[in-house]
């Protein structure tokens, strides 16, 4: 009988050791393209002699669940269920002094296709401004796509509040 216990405890060691624990959170990791556009968005701001952005864990959460959010819904829209980049950011404890969002929608692979998203965005005022603005300090990017293979990438921009405010 405790042979049979200590091969039991044995074969189920290697599977107690993989499970997560309750609670812990689930360790984030960038897309390629997602990558490629922080890439992308730095090359930028190198250009106009900028400091280069830190890509945050925490923004770049909140980037992909609003490009998971476009997806499911087939909308490009800074505003989804009434909720503007602000409130998502509010609602996920990000706390900013300035944040900002660029969106956008494609098909297909990604390299061309983000570094025609980029060159669009940079001829955009708006876009461009987002990119190259020396208050931002902290970007995350998020892509996913629909059923159909059609991509939603969102960049969520941001100046933290210093600790402790």
């Amino acid at each position: 009988m405790l042979r049979h216990l200590t091969i039991l405890i044995l074969c189920c060691a290697p599977l107690a050791a993989q499970t997560p624990k309750a609670g812990k959170p689930k360790p984030f990791k960038q897309l390629p393209g997602e990558v490629k556009v922080f890439e992308l968005t730095n090359r930028e701001r190198k250009k106009a002699e900028l400091k280069p952005l830190v890509l945050s864990t925490h923004l770049s959460k909140i980037a992909r669940a609003h490009s998971e959010n476009m997806a499911r819904q087939g909308k490009m829209e800074h505003v989804l269920d009434e909720k503007t980049p602000f409130d998502r950011m509010a609602d996920a404890g990000y706390k900013y002094l300035k944040a900002g969002e660029n969106i956008a929608s494609y098909r297909g692979g990604d390299n061309e296709a983000l570094e025609q998203i980029m060159k669009a965005w940079m001829e955009s005022k708006l876009h461009r401004e987002n990119i190259v603005r020396k208050e931002f300090t902290e970007i995350g990017i998020g892509i996913a796509r629909d059923k159909e293979g059609r991509a939603y990438i969102t960049q969520a921009f941001g100046t933290p509040l210093p600790k402790g405010k």
